[in-house]
C-alpha cells in the first residue's frame, strides 16, 4: 500500500525546529525555515529589517552592475526562484507574478504570508507597471530568461536585478538574490542548513535500504504534445542529486528534460515514478495518460509506487524553502522519513 499523503501543515510543523535543533525531518515549522530568532518550539523567525539606513549595494546581475538601496524590504519578484528567496530571507515582497496557468502563487507557501503579495501579473508577460510602480517598490527581482525585453520598463520603475536564467543555477542565483536583498549573512544560514538537511536526508535514505532508488520525474504541460521526462538540469534534478538519488537511464543525462510521445512512456518508468500537471489535466494530457495502456505498463504504476506531486513544489518551488519540502516529501513516499 502506498504511504498516506503528506499535508503540508504537517511538513511546516516541524521542518524549521528540526533544522535548528539538529534532530532529523521527522516532525517536519508553522513557516519555512527562515534565519532570525527562534522560538520556543524551535520555529524560525524572520529577520526584522534594520532601523537604521543601510549604504547602497552594488551587485553585479547578469546584464551587468545594478545599484540598489541596502536592505530594501518593498520588493517586487517576478517569478518563482526570486519568490522563494526573497521569502526564505524573510522579505515578503509586496508583489509577485504568478505561473501563467496557475491562479494563485506557490502554495507551499503559508496562505498568512501570501495574502500581504499583490500579485501583478503572470511570470514572462509584458510586466503591468501601473500595477508595480503602485506598489512603490525599493527593488524588483527577474531573470532574462523571462524578462530580457522588460528589464527597461522595470528600471524605470525601481532598480532591477536580474540573474541569467532560473531553474539549474538556483543557488547561484540566491546568492545574487541575497546580495541584492542586503541579506549575505542570512543566506549563509540559509545555505548552511539546507547541507545539514541533505546530510541527515542522505542518513535516512541509507538508514532505510532505499539509496538506490531510482527516481522518475515526470511533468505534463499544457500546450505542449509531448510529456516531459525531467533530467538533471533543473531544480528537482539538482536536489536529487545533492541527496545521491539515481536517475533512470533515459533521465541520466546532463540536460533540462527528455521529451518522449504520450503513448510511448518506457523511459518514464523507475523504482519510484513522481508526476505532476501543469495546466488543466483534460488539456495538459494528464488525465488521458493516467487511463492509458503505455501508463498501466510501467513498473513503478503496476508496483503502486507511482506519485502525484505538487507541481507549484517539485517543479516551481525554485529555491531553498521548496528544496526542503521536497526533501521531505520525497522521504516521506520512500518510507525514510
Amino acid at each position: 500500500m502506498p504511504p498516506p499523503p503528506l499535508s503540508r501543515r504537517a511538513v511546516l510543523a516541524g521542518l524549521g525546529a528540526a533544522l535548528l535543533t539538529g534532530c532529523g525531518p521527522r516532525v517536519l515549522p508553522e513557516g519555512p525555515p527562515l534565519p532570525g530568532a527562534v522560538d520556543a518550539t524551535g520555529t524560525a523567525t524572520p529577520a526584522a529589517p534594520s532601523p537604521s539606513p543601510r549604504p547602497d549595494v552594488t551587485v553585479p546581475a547578469a546584464d551587468g552592475p545594478v545599484t540598489v538601496p541596502g536592505g530594501a524590504v518593498r520588493v517586487v519578484a517576478l517569478d518563482t526562484a526570486e519568490l522563494d528567496s526573497a521569502m526564505t530571507l524573510g522579505i515578503t515582497p509586496v508583489g509577485a507574478a504568478k505561473a501563467p496557468l496557475d491562479r494563485t502563487l506557490p502554495s507551499y507557501w503559508p496562505a498568512s504570508r501570501l495574502a500581504a503579495v499583490t500579485v501583478v501579473g503572470d511570470v514572462g508577460a509584458a510586466p503591468d507597471t501601473a500595477a508595480i510602480t503602485a506598489l512603490r517598490p525599493q527593488l524588483i527581482l527577474t531573470n532574462l530568461a523571462r524578462d530580457a525585453a522588460h528589464t527597461a520598463a522595470l528600471r524605470a520603475i525601481a532598480p532591477t536585478v536580474a540573474t541569467g536564467t532560473t531553474g539549474a543555477p538556483w543557488k547561484e542565483n540566491f546568492h545574487l538574490h541575497a546580495a541584492a536583498l542586503d541579506r549575505r549573512e542570512q543566506a549563509a544560514a540559509v545555505v548552511a542548513a539546507y547541507g545539514h538537511h541533505v546530510d541527515q536526508a542522505r542518513n535516512a535514505l541509507s538508514s532505510s535500504g532505499t539509496a538506490g532508488q531510482r527516481i522518475s520525474l515526470v511533468r505534463f504541460v499544457e500546450g505542449s504534445p509531448a510529456v516531459r521526462l525531467y533530467a538533471r538540469q533543473n531544480f528537482p534534478g539538482s536536489v536529487l542529486a545533492d541527496l545521491g538519488l539515481p536517475r533512470p537511464d533515459p533521465q541520466n543525462a546532463d540536460r533540462f528534460d527528455v521529451e518522449t510521445a504520450p503513448d510511448q512512456l518506457a523511459a518514464a518508468d523507475g523504482d519510484l515514478l513522481l508526476y505532476a500537471g501543469y495546466g488543466d489535466p483534460d488539456r495538459n494530457g494528464l488525465n488521458a495518460a493516467l487511463a492509458s495502456p503505455a501508463w498501466r505498463a510501467l513498473g513503478a504504476v503496476r508496483g503502486h509506487r507511482a506519485f502525484p506531486v505538487d507541481d507549484q513544489l517539485w517543479f516551481q518551488g525554485i529555491g531553498y524553502t521548496g528544496a526542503h519540502f521536497l526533501i521531505a516529501e520525497l522521504l516521506h513516499l520512500l518510507g525514510a522519513s
